[in-house]
């Protein structure tokens, strides 16, 4: 099934390129998602060693700006190479790299242009930046994507690793020496992936085995997929530990917030009739989860000279 499936050759009518089709490849959504912790991480850092937020603008900008390219081209790279994946998958037919929208070409010269601009410009800002950028995108684009994704059923939690790189790279522009704090804040959004991706693979759980993914759902089933989910939302509720420089307030929100979380994990220790339904649960919550989360980094860096 999976030889067949990647064996098998992508082909489609052209069609017009739009502004709305090149932020669907580069996924437009996924970028907004990792911009605020790497602003917040960065915002944080600047009110941390109590320097001047207007100075740092510009280079906090900037920042926002790389990140947004090298996550860009990234995703358009990923698109690239899951071509064959997605065009058996329903859910992501609309996908203007299996469409017929972007030819190969466009693809790779979108995604590569991308990526190096972005990290030009955080080598330009310092050389740590540059290369936890470096390192997130080829963790998630040949690590993850064109060998993990494919062949692991630990594929999520490999994928999370660059995927969690934000917060540093938004640290590490202002101290390239990477704080307890920065790591806390990487540590987070690591924990927070599996969960979050594991609710969504339930949910298109036949889509990946039909696409010879090996997702943890699609290979183990739901009930092994929950007790997962549960696991590392519990491991959030140690976090808190690692940030209590921010404040008691801080971290007695963190543990409600992670309380709460694990609470719909359990499904509220009720009995489970609709797997699809819990997955959504667990999946809105994630969402919120991480924006309330770096909401309170940024609250707490306008607190910190208080």
């Amino acid at each position: 099934m999976q030889s067949d499936v990647y064996g098998n050759d992508v082909h489609h009518v052209d069609k017009g390129i739009t502004f709305k089709a090149v932020k669907t490849l580069v996924k437009e959504g996924i970028i907004k998602a990792n911009l605020m912790p790497a602003f917040a991480a960065g915002f944080l850092a600047v009110m941390y060693y109590g320097q001047s937020f207007f100075a740092n603008i510009p280079v906090l900008l900037l920042m926002v700006l790389a990140t947004a390219l090298v996550i860009g081209g990234v995703a358009a790279l990923n698109n690239f190479y899951d071509r064959d994946i997605d065009s058996v998958m329903g859910s992501k037919l609309d996908r203007p790299s299996v469409d017929g929208t972007f030819s190969v070409g466009q693809i790779l010269a979108i995604g590569f242009s991308m990526l190096i601009a972005g990290e030009i410009i955080l080598f330009m800002i310092n050389p740590t930046a540059g290369t936890l950028g470096l390192i997130a995108a080829f963790g998630y684009a040949v690590v993850y994507s064109i060998y993990a994704k494919r062949h692991l059923l630990s594929n999520t939690v490999i994928g999370a690793i660059p995927g969690a790189m934000p917060p540093l790279i938004g640290w590490a522009v202002i101290d390239p020496g990477l704080h307890l704090l920065a790591w806390a804040m990487f540590i987070v959004m690591f924990i927070w992936q599996p969960p979050h991706f594991y609710a969504l693979a339930i949910r298109r759980s036949d889509e990946y085995s039909e696409a010879g993914v090996p997702m943890l759902p699609s290979v183990k089933g739901n009930h092994r997929t929950r007790v997962s989910i549960i696991s590392w939302v519990a491991l959030l509720l140690f976090t808190p530990l690692l940030m209590m420089e921010l404040g008691l307030w801080f971290a007695g929100l963190a543990t409600l917030l992670n309380a709460a979380w694990l609470l719909v994990a359990l499904n509220r220790f009720r009995r489970i009739e609709d797997y699809n339904r819990y997955a959504g649960r667990v999946f809105v919550f994630s969402l919120n989860y991480i924006i309330i989360f770096f909401v309170m980094i940024i609250i707490a860096g306008l607190l910190f000279n208080f």
